[in-house]
């Protein structure tokens, strides 16, 4: 199972087979985020080999997956969610990746060769998200690349229907940690951040197909002496 080609052979059912023993409600919520959220192209802007953290890693689907199509990656997601991490390091027994809880805000040490964040963001206030993206590009080693993967404002109906599901999902059923109140900010705003913290940025929306407005931003470090 633990091999790209298993993986390049049917990517859902690879990366969802690792959690046949989680409890019900954590099988249905990966199965349902596979479906909604555009892994593969998230994954598509990660290296291929070196050290990976995602933040915010929740059931660990992404990690899980990008150890699955990569085994010369050496992934650790992290979360503030224990019950969560449980079900992601059971999973990450199979794929090799591993992961910890953390308290917000506290990263691992570096450097990493990328730093993966995805739907993490809108839940911090606007001060937060600043100061998570500064301390996240701080960590990344030389050609290091910070993928970021939010819901953008627009399209407007998109980012309507995004609100409404999110609202449900943090207040109703608690499937997310938050505190209810969402900031999504627009992708030049990300991505002037990162440019202001010495990346070099591109950012481009992944929400064709998708009822959701995902949207893409990625920065990466200079090379050491450039």
């Amino acid at each position: 199972m633990g091999n790209a080609r298993s993986v390049a052979v049917g990517p859902a059912r690879a990366v969802l087979a690792l959690y046949r023993g989680a409890p019900v409600t954590a099988r249905a919520h990966v199965r349902v985020r596979w479906t909604t959220c555009p892994m593969q192209a998230v994954a598509a802007a990660v290296p291929t080999q070196g050290r990976v953290l995602e933040v915010g890693c929740g059931h660990g689907l992404l990690a899980n997956y990008l150890a699955l199509e990569s085994p010369a990656r050496r992934v650790h997601g992290i979360d503030v969610d224990g019950p969560k991490i449980e079900a992601a390091g059971r999973a990450g027994a199979m794929s090799g990746a591993t992961f910890s809880v953390l308290a917000p805000g506290r990263l691992p040490d570096g450097p990493w060769d990328a730093v993966v964040i995805v739907d993490v963001l809108y839940l911090l206030a606007e001060h937060d998200q600043r100061r998570l993206l500064s301390a996240c590009a701080a960590a990344l080693g030389p050609g290091g690349v910070l993928v970021v993967k939010e819901m953008s404002p627009s399209p407007r109906w998109k980012a309507a229907w995004n609100r409404a599901q999110e609202t449900v999902a943090v207040r109703v059923l608690g499937i997310t940690e938050g505190e209810g109140g969402f900031t999504f900010l627009p992708p030049d705003q990300l991505a002037g951040w990162m440019a202001d913290d010495g990346l070099a940025v591109t950012h481009r929306p992944l929400h064709k197909g998708y009822p959701h407005p995902h949207h893409l931003v990625v920065g990466r470090a200079g090379e050491a002496g450039a």
